[in-house]
């Protein structure tokens, strides 16, 4: 049994993995902001099927933009064994019609928000000497797509901010690796944030039109019972990475559609380690078994 805290755990992935990771037999603390308001549907359903079955699920307000609130939250918690860094949003749109404020806050939510979530937990990891933190990044930060850029750019940056702490965090004892989801019927589309100046964004047509073009053929694959779409298709993902043995996690994973980027996965690892080895790192691409 693990001690696991997720956040982003209203809806999606975040919501999913509290479930299925409790009826699993872990303890799981199931974050999430505004349990007492805007989420607070979500926050009763948990807390009820936990009471229900008989498993441990613990839900705690917690806004990953806010150090307060996550000093607040995770001093609520004696143990945290593993983190999944679930919480995030994406917005989309031409880069040039968003402002400065609007690339500062998905860049804080997305980036930031983990290493406040992460800077939390590590003393307690770091005092025992191990722990795994489960970054859920995506295939947007393996490559770029018109009308992403901003959402790109912070999923690019998490995919960086994981990989060193993967580097840093190994000699502790402490295990980060990164989960790279496709396209998954999550309402991701329907929860984009779009830009504020809208007369900006309407002098790129031809993006609105990919990004129309783009959403429609991914909302053909949420219809079609065939295409590895299931939400909990990650879950189990989370799973299969909580239950590895130490040393042997992979830095990446990709899970459902991959638009073909697990090649490009393929190919870069071995220059990855090649990498390591010139530099003498090669002992810190995970903890040790």
């Amino acid at each position: 049994m693990k001690k696991i805290l997720i956040s982003g755990c209203s809806t999606g992935f975040g919501y999913d993995s509290a479930r299925y990771l409790a009826e699993k037999g872990h303890h799981v603390f199931a974050s999430m902001r505004n349990v007492n308001g805007k989420n607070a549907n979500a926050a009763s359903e948990l807390k009820d099927f936990a009471n229900a079955n008989g498993y441990t699920i613990e839900v705690v307000e917690m806004d990953v933009t806010s150090d307060k609130s996550v000093r607040s939250a995770v001093s609520q918690i004696s143990v945290v064994d593993v983190l999944i860094n679930n919480a995030g949003v994406g917005y989309g749109g031409p880069i040039e019609a968003f402002s400065s404020a609007a690339v500062l806050a998905q860049l804080d939510l997305n980036i930031v928000g983990t290493l406040r979530v992460a800077k939390a937990v590590l003393p307690g990891m770091r005092a025992r000497k191990s722990g795994l933190i489960i970054q859920v990044s995506s295939t947007a930060g393996r490559a770029a797509f018109p009308g992403f850029g901003i959402y790109h750019a912070s999923k690019w940056g998490l995919e960086g901010i994981s990989e060193a702490m993967r580097y840093e965090l190994a000699p502790l004892g402490i295990d980060v690796v990164i989960v790279e989801p496709g396209p998954f019927s999550t309402n991701f589309f329907g929860n984009i944030i779009n830009p504020e100046d809208e007369e900006l964004a309407a002098a790129y047509q031809h993006v609105g039109e990919f990004m129309d073009g783009f959403g429609q053929q991914v909302q053909s694959m949420y219809d079609d019972e065939h295409a590895p779409t299931d939400p909990m298709i990650v879950v189990k993902v989370f799973e299969q990475l909580i239950d590895m043995p130490t040393g042997s996690r992979p830095l990446r994973t990709i899970a459902g559609l991959d638009f073909g980027f697990q090649a490009l996965n393929d190919a870069v690892e071995p220059i990855r380690k090649a990498g390591l080895e010139s530099m003498g790192l090669t002992d810190w691409d995970g903890p040790m078994a």
